[in-house]
């Protein structure tokens, strides 16, 4: 890989961040000041922990594992998350660029496939600043962006030449469903428009020897009684991204932080509740993981 971010759009992803309209959001707070909004994060990422990760997508994984970079914060922060302590609870450092840069180099240089970044959103500009970095210090694999698909295109489009596989969530189809777990009633809209754009710059997925090098990969995670309305994201993902999305219909939704107070959410799925989102997608044609 040899395309990086310029510096121009470094600039500008800074100037999103003071006052901070990076993600939907919109808080308008002062980053360098140090202020925090709804992520809780304020003047510098935290980075919770950085290592070869074996348990993601096979493509990203291949034989030296996937290169994960944890951010903590959140712009989602959603009840039922499974990694609270790092999204809810910032478990994690402060962390320049600069050391990010170099975090990304020696994953690399461990035989990592990728630089997964888990969490990105509400930090891209520092990300950005330190990709272009690690770039211009050789960093030759991939740039994954591992997101919870709530995000402005504005931001998305600042990211061009920076990534090169997107890998967002793609949560709910019903608004108030969103609002309800994530207080983030846009939350279909702004995904389904995020899907397009990273769709746009990337393409589908292309896979080389079994290695993910470039493109989209989705995530959806199927969650008890039909709240994420599985059917119309999987359908308008092949019909209104490409029916060649290749996409992750995830089984392992288990009742985690808040979930228990929401009823209808405090159990697992049953085989039969995942069997019948699987069995949809697999009808529309989309290349499942």
């Amino acid at each position: 890989m040899d395309v990086q971010p310029s510096e121009d759009a470094i600039r500008a992803a800074y100037e999103l961040a003071n006052p901070c309209r990076l993600c939907p959001r919109l808080c308008r707070i002062d980053r360098r000041a140090g202020e925090v909004g709804y992520c809780g994060v304020g003047a510098l990422p935290l980075v919770s922990s950085a290592g070869p990760h074996f348990g993601e997508e096979p493509p990203l994984v291949g034989r030296g594992g996937s290169g994960t970079v944890f951010l903590a914060g959140c712009n989602l922060l959603c009840v039922f998350c499974q990694n609270h302590d790092i999204s809810h609870g910032l478990a994690g450092r402060p962390t320049e660029p600069e050391q990010i840069a170099r975090i990304m180099l020696a994953l690399e240089r461990r035989g990592c496939e990728n630089i997964n970044f888990v969490t990105p959103t509400h930090v891209t500009p520092w990300l950005m600043d330190a990709v272009r970095r690690a770039r211009l210090a050789g960093l030759a694999v991939p740039i994954v962006y591992n997101c919870g698909g709530y995000e402005l295109v504005e931001t998305l489009r600042l990211l061009e030449g920076t990534v090169d596989i997107y890998m967002p969530d793609a949560k709910f189809w019903d608004p108030e469903m969103a609002f309800r777990y994530t207080k983030a009633r846009d939350y279909p809209d702004r995904m389904q428009a995020a899907l397009r754009e990273m769709h746009r710059q990337v393409g589908v997925l292309q896979v080389e020897d079994g290695i993910a090098t470039r493109g989209l990969l989705v995530r959806h995670l199927v969650m008890p009684n039909g709240v994420a309305n599985s059917k119309e994201i999987l359908r308008f993902i092949a019909e209104e991204i490409s029916p060649d999305t290749f996409v992750n219909v995830m089984e392992q939704y288990r009742p985690m932080h808040e979930a228990h107070r929401h009823p209808e959410i405090g159990r697992s799925i049953t085989a039969e509740e995942y069997s019948e989102a699987y069995l949809y997608a697999r009808s529309l044609g989309l290349n499942l993981l």
